[in-house]
C-alpha cells in the first residue's frame, strides 16, 4: 500500500488517496478490488440491456453507478446480486466467483443490497424485519426450533444488534410498530439497517434517495458516509447528481449497457460524453434527480422535518 494511503486519517482519505492516480478509463484497474465484473451481458430479445466488458471496485470506497434510464444500471445489480442471471460473463467478490449463486447465498458471502421500491414485510414490526435480516439462525431449522436452549441465546444476541442499529438509524422508538406504517424515507433507513444485519463487506444501493422526502435526505447521506468510515465498500445507483457528488470518491458512468466513463464526481460531470449521455440539456452544473423508469414507492405518512431520522 502507497505511503500516502497509509497517511491518509479517515476512509475518505484513503479512497482518495488510492484512486489518484488511476487512469480515467472506462474499465481501468483498481489498487485493491472487492468486486471484479467481466464480460457480463444480458439481453431481452433484441436489446442488449447490460453489456458490460470490464469493471473493478474499488474496497473501501463509496462508487456511484450513475446512467440516464434505461443504461442497465438495475438490471446490472439484479445480475450481480443473483436476481437475475446473465446471458454471459463472469464477476468475483473477494476473489471467489458469484455467477450462477442464488441471491440468499450472495448475501451470506457479504454482498447485500437494498431495493428502489422498500421491501420491508409492512405485517411485521420494525424489530421483527430487523431479526429477519440476520444469518444462520439456529432457530431457523425445525427440529431445533422445539428445543429454546439451542437458539434463544443468539435471538438476544440478534435482537441486542438490531436495537443497536435502531438506534443509530433513528428508528428506536418505532421498534414495535408495524413496518407497514413507517413513511417512505423510514422504510428506507429500515432497509439499510436490515441490511447492515447481515454484517455485509460491501453494500449496493439502488436509488437510495428515490421517493425520500427532502427531510431525511440528509440524514440518509449522512449514514451512507458512517458506512465507509466503518470500512465497509458501498456502490449506488442514483440520479441525483448533487448527491453523487457529495458522497463519492468514484463514478462509473453506463449507457446503453455499457460503461462509457470513470473518475472522479468533478472530472466525470465534465465529461461532454457523460453530460451528452447521462445529464443533456437539463445539466446546469448540478443536475437534479432524473425520474425512473419505474415509479418510486409513495413516500406514505408525511415526514415531519421536525421530527428527525427516525419521525
Amino acid at each position: 500500500m502507497p505511503d500516502d494511503v497509509k497517511a491518509a486519517s479517515t476512509a475518505k482519505e484513503r479512497a482518495t488517496a488510492a484512486l489518484a492516480d488511476v487512469p480515467r478509463v472506462p474499465g481501468v484497474a483498481k489498487p485493491d478490488p472487492i468486486l471484479v465484473v467481466d464480460k457480463v451481458v444480458r439481453q431481452f430479445g433484441g436489446l442488449r440491456a447490460v453489456d458490460v466488458e470490464h469493471i473493478e471496485i474499488q474496497r473501501g470506497a463509496i462508487t456511484a453507478l450513475i446512467g440516464p434510464n434505461g443504461a442497465g444500471k438495475t438490471t446490472f445489480f439484479n445480475l450481480l446480486t443473483g436476481f437475475d442471471r446473465p446471458d454471459g460473463g463472469d464477476w468475483t467478490f473477494n476473489g471467489q466467483p458469484l455467477a450462477g449463486v442464488p441471491a440468499h447465498k450472495v448475501a451470506q458471502r457479504g454482498m447485500v443490497r437494498t431495493f428502489q421500491l422498500t421491501k420491508v414485510l409492512s405485517r411485521l414490526t420494525v424489530l421483527d424485519n430487523m431479526r429477519l435480516g440476520a444469518t444462520g439462525q439456529r432457530g431457523e431449522s425445525f427440529w431445533r426450533a422445539l428445543i429454546p436452549d439451542i437458539w434463544k441465546r443468539q435471538e438476544y444476541e440478534i435482537t441486542e444488534r438490531a436495537d443497536e442499529l435502531l438506534t443509530r438509524f433513528k428508528l428506536e422508538r418505532k421498534r414495535r410498530d408495524f413496518a407497514g406504517s413507517l413513511s417512505g424515507g423510514q422504510r428506507k433507513l429500515l432497509e439499510m439497517a436490515r441490511a447492515l444485519m447481515v454484517q455485509p463487506e460491501m453494500l449496493m444501493l439502488d436509488e437510495p434517495m428515490a421517493g425520500v422526502n427532502p427531510a431525511l435526505t440528509q440524514s440518509l447521506l449522512g449514514h451512507v458516509k458512517a458506512l465507509r468510515e466503518d470500512g465497509m465498500t458501498v456502490l449506488f445507483v442514483e440520479h441525483d447528481m448533487d448527491m453523487v457528488r457529495d458522497i463519492s470518491d468514484w463514478v462509473i458512468v453506463m449507457g446503453q449497457g455499457a460503461v462509457i466513463a470513470e473518475g472522479t464526481p468533478d472530472e466525470v460531470m465534465a465529461d461532454p460524453r457523460v453530460i451528452d449521455a447521462c445529464l443533456g440539456a437539463h445539466h446546469d452544473g448540478a443536475a437534479g434527480p432524473a425520474q425512473p423508469t419505474e415509479p418510486a414507492e409513495t413516500a406514505g405518512p408525511a415526514e415531519d422535518a421536525s421530527q428527525g431520522d427516525g419521525e
